[in-house]
Parts: structure tokens; sequence; C-alpha cells
């Protein structure tokens, strides 16, 4: 009888103890769920870019899905879409041009810059362009449309500037109001001469708003000027801390920067990037991690051939947070 108390007490002992190291066991946090229980599965959507190393970075057509493998925070990630030249989606690009002080002199050339810039990159009855102008105010001219006969009124009716310049503000607007859900790719192309003066957001906030809503920005500095370089600045080169913060802005997002220093590099930066939103790449993976936990995550995409990897160069954003956003 006394073998048989023993047993049970120990029985007893072991099991309780086996629920205190389960209690102890860090479970993993379960995807987020909606009001009404579903589970919500996210996926990021990554514009990729890849150019030729020696070959002056002349993209690279043909690669197809299984050249490329993503990952997030080191950890290789499940890639569930993918599209190329031939397939991908239509581009929505958002014009924001600078009326600050400093550009009045040059309001002229912007606005035809940017009507240049809409002719060059939109595909007709595929993209579609909208029209935005910041100064001390950020104002839409025209929505997302695909006649440009709007688009070119949209700038030629411009012919104020204003007091301050709001560059962050402007992008987190259109990227928040007129991006979010836009059904393509989504790009930003500011042309602007000067530093941010007036923004209620900072840089960080304009590349978590970017990256958020899968925006790439490119960026058109005039600062050197348009008739020759302006003493002191050369086209090509960053100077300052404002373009050192410009050309963040882009590289976060899988953009670029061009700083211009005369006509011919202006048309030669627009073909460049009306060139490349034609043949990028586009890669969707679903996070291993589905947390919205709003912490930064690393993102890298490599090639699956390293052979590929000695020869080719791969752009796309770096990094993102996840949020309990919503996104289409």
């Amino acid at each position: 009888m006394k073998d048989l108390v023993r047993s049970i007490i120990l029985s007893g002992f072991i099991l309780s103890l086996g629920f205190a190291v389960a209690a102890q066991t860090v479970q993993p946090t379960p995807p987020a769920a909606d009001d009404d229980g579903a589970v919500k599965v996210f996926e990021v959507r990554l514009p990729v870019t890849v150019t030729d190393k020696k070959k002056k970075d002349a993209l690279v057509p043909g690669l197809k899905r299984g050249d490329f493998a993503v990952y997030e925070d080191g950890v290789k990630q499940e890639v569930t879409f993918f599209t190329d030249a031939g397939s991908n989606p239509p581009v929505y690009v958002g014009v924001l041009m600078d009326t600050s002080p400093s550009t009045a002199g040059k309001m002229k050339f912007s606005k035809e810059a940017a009507k240049n810039f809409i002719y060059t990159v939109t595909t007709l009855r595929k993209d579609k362009a909208a029209f935005m102008t910041f100064d001390h105010k950020v104002v839409l001219h025209q929505d997302f449309t695909d006649k440009l006969d709007l688009l070119d009124k949209a700038v030629d009716d411009v012919d104020k500037v204003g007091s301050k310049t709001s560059l962050y503000d402007a992008i987190w607007q259109f990227s928040d109001e007129k991006l979010r859900n836009a059904p393509g790719r989504r790009v930003i192309v500011v042309i602007t001469d000067g530093d941010d003066t007036f923004s209620k957001a900072d840089l960080d906030d304009a590349i978590d708003i970017a990256q958020r809503t899968e925006t790439t920005i490119f960026a058109i500095s005039t600062k050197a000027g348009f008739l020759g370089t302006v003493p002191g600045v050369d086209a090509g080169t960053v100077k300052d801390k404002g373009d050192k913060l410009l050309s963040r802005l882009c590289e976060e997002t899988g953009g670029e920067v061009f700083f211009t220093g005369d006509m011919y590099e202006l048309e030669k930066a627009f073909t460049k990037i009306s060139n490349e939103l034609k043949g990028q790449y586009i890669i969707t993976y679903r996070p291993a991690n589905q947390n919205y936990d709003g912490k930064d995550r690393k993102v890298e995409v490599r090639f699956a051939d390293s052979e590929k990897e000695k020869r080719y160069r791969i752009r796309t954003k770096t990094s993102y947070r996840q949020v309990d956003d919503s996104l289409k």
C-alpha cells in the first residue's frame, strides 16, 4: 500500500513538473487576426533592378524566378510570385515638383522637365501618372490618369512659387493617399533643387511610408543648374548633407538619385528611369515571420548562382517595418 501511495505521489510530482516546464517554454506568436478571427497573411513585393557590372550598368533581361533567392533578417524566404518585363503590372507614377522660392528662376524649365518625364515614362493605355507640387503647401493638381493632355494642362497651370520646401510631407501625403491602394507598381519621381525646410514629417517618416506602401522613389536634383554647372557644383556628384539625404531616400526605397547639370544629363536620367521601370523584375515573398511587430526587417535579394553574383548587381529596397496596415 505504501508503495502504491509513493507511486501516485511521484507520478503527480512528475506531471506537475511537466506542466511547469511547458509553461516556461516560449511559444511562437501566431499571426494577427481580423475582427472575425480570420488569420491575416501578408506578403512583401520587391521591384528588383538587375544591371551588368562590366557593361556600364546595362539592364539584364531574361532572368527567371529560380535565379533569385530572398532573405529577410538572414533567413531564406518563400517566393510566391514573380514577373518580368513581359508580364509586369502597370506603373502608377507620381511626379512631385518643387515650387519653393529657389525654383522661381527655372520654373519654365522644371515644368518642361515634368512633362517630358511623364511622356518618357508612361506607356499609353497601360501606365498612369499624377502630378503634385510642394512648397509651403502640398497640392495635387492632377490625380492618376493616362490622358496626357490633362497632365500637360495641370503642369502648365502652375505659375506661382511658395515660401518653403515640404518635400517629406509631399512624399508622405502622396504615398499614403494615392499609392497605398494603386493596383500596380508604385513609383514617385521628385524634381527638386533644395533641402526640406518645412515638413512636419522627417526623412525617416518619408522612407517608412514609402516602404510600407511598396513605393520606389527616384529623384532628379536640379541644384546644379541647367545652363551649365553652377560654380563649385559639378553634375553627377554629391556635395552636401542635403544631397546625401536625398540619396538615402532613394536608396532605401530601391530607387536612385540623379544629379543633373544640363539638359542632356536630365534627358539621360529620364530615359534611364523609364528603361529601368520597363525592365524590372517583381518578386513577391511571404515572410516566415508573420508578426505585425513594427520592427525594422532587413531584406536582401541574392542570386542563386554564384557566377551571376559575380557578373550582375541587384538593387531593391533594403528594409521595411511590418505594421498592421491596409494595402491592396
